[in-house]
């Protein structure tokens, strides 16, 4: 299904214009009572008792802050709320004879006074499932990868939320660890330093910060969505078609970033870490309101992070450095800005170990370097955030984000590439240097509205998107036969790239790639229980790709149209019934025998599932069936002959299918015991192909896997114990080139904290508990790309919160 319209030169700004004059005149601008999210009927289920309970399973079931000074709540009782109602209701019915009321706060939700009372209330503690410093739970009431909060259980398709606390009790530090830490997704060991992320046996090629989708996944042998999570409160994480969320390339999923900010209270954490391999760090996250009024809110992160490694010579040191402002413009504009910066230099090992020549595994130790000591590598990405929101009254609000980035790759590095002899011969190597520039730019802009209209509830968001992405890229590299790979010579000539482009092949290129879209969704509730959605995006897409050498690739997709419709059947207040359709395209740039591009390829997903949302809001679970269909996808054109360029051209006739089921469980199962399971049963094939029809399409994609962590704090008088453990469980996969079999892999974790007062905590974590030796998924060949899985290691982990 398709349409095409003319390409909108100054679409992104025609769109901000008819928002800013059209609905500014036609929407009444009053004092806002809290956020929209507040306004949505909810089912309510607080039993009478104490106002302090009262209110945290409120927090907890309207996913919306309360704050309030103790010496308010202390001794005074609720009569409780029971039923469907909006949330400002229903805190009203909690607070009815307790001689307390509510007035609406900054962040969407209310503050505590006494009836009557019209100043600001003294330092307050907030109440409720509320993000914080840090996070306190292993689920999220509400998620934004959909532009404005949702709630899990109201999103027609599988998400998974990777929060704070689950960050720190795993120590993950980077998005790899986020991403091989998820239902359903797969990080691939890149070329480089960084990781391919691949879902349901499709790439996610772009990433959202705070909304904003800016494209990744390029190639860059310095970083491949490598991003540092020190900046990111949680991780939202979404499979199967994308393309409504972000356009062209996103047949996988989408991951949203939401970054750090200032909260309604100081809160500082003080976290040192030292490990195995010499690994140290030490981070300042200091969040706190900047004048009297709490209408200027601050966020600052330092972090610094040295390691060694498992393998002999590597080494890395990473700073992270980050600060956000949020300013209170009215009780109705809140404008926010951010800068962070990364900054990572070490002695990478990159490609990893070769193989024999039948592709069996050498069995070398997992010390094994293949680099010179002249090994090096630079990345520095430095971003800037900004958004702007405004709300018109309790049921519209506009949104306006932008994201800008700027990255530098930089590397010189030896490689040993095989296959290689039973003798260890047949080893080359290889000396390369990269020096690649990128520079992305983003924004979005979104329109939230609830109303009623013939008797049924509707809501819609309606948007636009640009993004562009440009680069300037040097290349070299020189081949040097005769290595043995018993006798890896790390002491070579030291080169960087000019002394490689001289006696080598140097490429210099760039690449410009433009997204363009037109977005919106229409949910209809005919019926309490049921819930429609429609929606689709027109997109422009265009790309190009030159060398100085005179080659360049282009391709193109205008006013392509991509569709969305969901069902979400509510069985009860705590189960909802869903199922989903979407489609995705991939512009392609392979060339037919008459010289023109192939045709997109084009994507239909299929999700059916259930979803519950338990205990008061703390327990996220579901289980989904799935179906990913893709055609034209270009396939070798043997009947034209060796017509382009002296090879095959191309047709576009291939198909493959991507199916399974998961089941994820996320939260709160019984007081104290946390909990993130996800189980995922998915097959790839080859449908229609010249070479591999009825063979597996994605390599990378186990049929199994498993992703599992809990964490328990022991009750009465051992709780300040607790203790965690999970595992990374996958079934084999296939090699990259299909000459061997990677068998699969069990890893166990484990983690025991003590809490030593109530603002220090300190934490043991010991990861491949049994010392598995095994191999990651990669782009493995009998050549190279073949790495180990860390062996066991260990992390002591101090964390400082004061009080304030």
């Amino acid at each position: 299904m398709s349409a095409r319209f003319a390409p909108p030169r100054t679409l992104f700004r025609l769109a901000c214009l008819s928002a800013a004059l059209g609905l500014g005149g036609v929407l009444a601008s009053p004092a806002v009572l809290a956020q929209a999210a507040a306004y949505a009927e909810r089912e309510f289920r607080v039993p009478a008792g104490p106002l302090s309970t009262a209110l945290g399973q409120f927090g907890a079931q309207s996913g919306l802050l309360v704050a309030s000074a103790p010496s308010l709540t202390d001794g005074v009782a609720s009569p409780g709320v029971q039923g469907a109602m909006s949330s400002q209701e229903a805190l009203r019915r909690l607070l009815a004879g307790t001689g307390l009321e509510a007035e609406p706060s900054r962040q969407g939700g209310w503050r505590l006074r006494r009836a009557g009372q019209s100043v600001t209330l003294a330092p307050v503690t907030v109440t409720g499932n509320y993000a914080r410093l840090p996070a306190d739970s292993y689920t999220a009431p509400d998620l934004t990868i959909g532009k404005f909060p949702e709630r899990m259980k109201d999103i027609p398709q599988s998400v998974s939320v990777i929060t704070r606390q689950r960050m720190d009790d795993q120590v993950m530090t980077s998005l790899p660890d986020a991403i091989n830490n998820t239902t359903g997704m797969v990080g691939v060991q890149g070329v480089g330093l960084g990781i391919a992320i691949n879902a349901r046996g499709f790439p996610v090629d772009m990433l959202q910060y705070d909304g904003v989708a800016l494209l990744r996944n390029s190639y860059s042998l310095g970083n491949w969505e490598q991003e540092s999570m020190a900046f990111y409160e949680r991780a939202e994480i979404l499979r199967g078609a994308a393309g409504l969320l972000q356009g062209a390339g996103s047949p996988g999923g989408a991951v949203n970033l939401v970054r750090k900010r200032g909260g309604d209270e100081t809160a500082v954490v003080v976290t040192g870490k030292v490990g195995s391999w010499d690994h140290y760090g030490l981070q300042l996250d200091a969040g706190s309101p900047l004048n009297a009024e709490g209408t200027l809110r601050g966020r600052v992160v330092l972090d610094e992070d040295r390691s060694h490694s498992y393998t002999d010579y590597v080494w890395n040191r990473t700073r992270n450095l980050y600060a956000a402002l949020d300013y209170d413009l009215t009780a109705d504009t809140t404008v926010g800005f951010g800068v962070a910066n990364r900054d990572s230099r070490g002695r990478p090992m990159i490609v990893g170990l070769p193989r024999y020549a039948d592709g069996s595994d050498i069995g070398l130790p997992r010390s094994t370097f293949t680099g010179s000591t002249w090994n090096r590598s630079h990345n520095e990405q430095t971003t800037f955030f900004a958004d702007l929101e405004h709300r018109f009254n309790q049921d519209w609000r506009l949104k306006l984000a932008g994201a800008a980035m700027n990255e530098s790759n930089t590397t010189a590095h030896q490689r040993a590439v095989g296959p290689v002899n039973a003798d260890g011969s047949g080893l080359d190597y290889g000396d390369f240097g990269v020096d690649f520039t990128g520079r992305q730019r983003g924004a979005d802009l979104s329109l939230l509205g609830r109303f009623e209209l013939f008797g049924m509830k509707q809501e819609i968001v309606a948007g636009a998107s640009v993004s562009r992405y440009t680069t300037n890229d040097r290349f070299a590299r020189a081949w040097t036969s005769g290595g043995n790979i018993f006798d890896i010579d790390h002491h070579r000539p030291w080169q960087d790239i000019d002394t490689i482009a001289d006696r080598g092949v140097e490429t210099r290129s760039r690449y410009k790639i433009e997204q363009q879209g037109l977005y919106g969704t229409w949910r209809v509730k005919p019926t309490d229980a049921l819930t429609l959605i429609g929606g689709g995006r027109v997109g422009w897409y265009d790309f190009l790709y030159e060398d100085v050498g005179g080659y360049a690739s282009t391709s193109k997709a205008n006013g392509k149209f991509i569709p969305y419709v969901g069902i979400v059947y509510a069985l009860n207040p705590a189960w909802s019934l869903y199922t989903s359709y979407s489609t995705v395209f991939e512009p392609q740039t392979a060339r037919s025998v008459d010289g023109g591009m192939l045709k997109p390829v084009e994507g239909k997903n299929y999700e059916a599932g259930i979803k519950g949302e338990l205990a008061d809001g703390r327990l996220n679970v579901s289980l989904a069936v799935f179906q990913y269909l893709h055609k034209n996808r270009a396939v070798n054109d043997y009947e034209a002959g060796f017509a382009c360029d002296g090879w095959y051209c191309s047709r576009a006739s291939g198909k493959v299918r991507s199916q399974g089921f998961e089941a994820e469980a996320s939260g709160e199962v019984v007081p104290g015991l946390e909990l993130f399971a996800g189980y995922t049963y998915n097959t790839t094939k080859y449908l229609s192909d010249p070479d591999y029809e009825g063979q597996v399409f994605n390599t990378w994609t186990p049929k199994h896997l498993l992703r599992l962590w809990a964490n328990y704090r022991l009750p009465g008088s051992l709780n300040r114990l607790s203790v965690g453990a999970g595992t990374q469980s996958q079934s084999h996969t296939l090699a990259s080139d299909r000459s061997f079999t990677l068998p699969g892999f069990t890893v166990w974790n484990a983690r025991v904290a003590y809490k030593a007062s109530s603002e220090l905590t300190v934490a043991l974590n010991v990861n491949n508990l049994f010392d598995k030796k095994y191999y990651i998924p990669s782009y493995n060949s009998a050549t190279s790309n073949n790495h180990y899985g860390d062996p066991r290691n260990i992390m002591l982990t101090f964390q400082y919160a004061p009080k304030f």
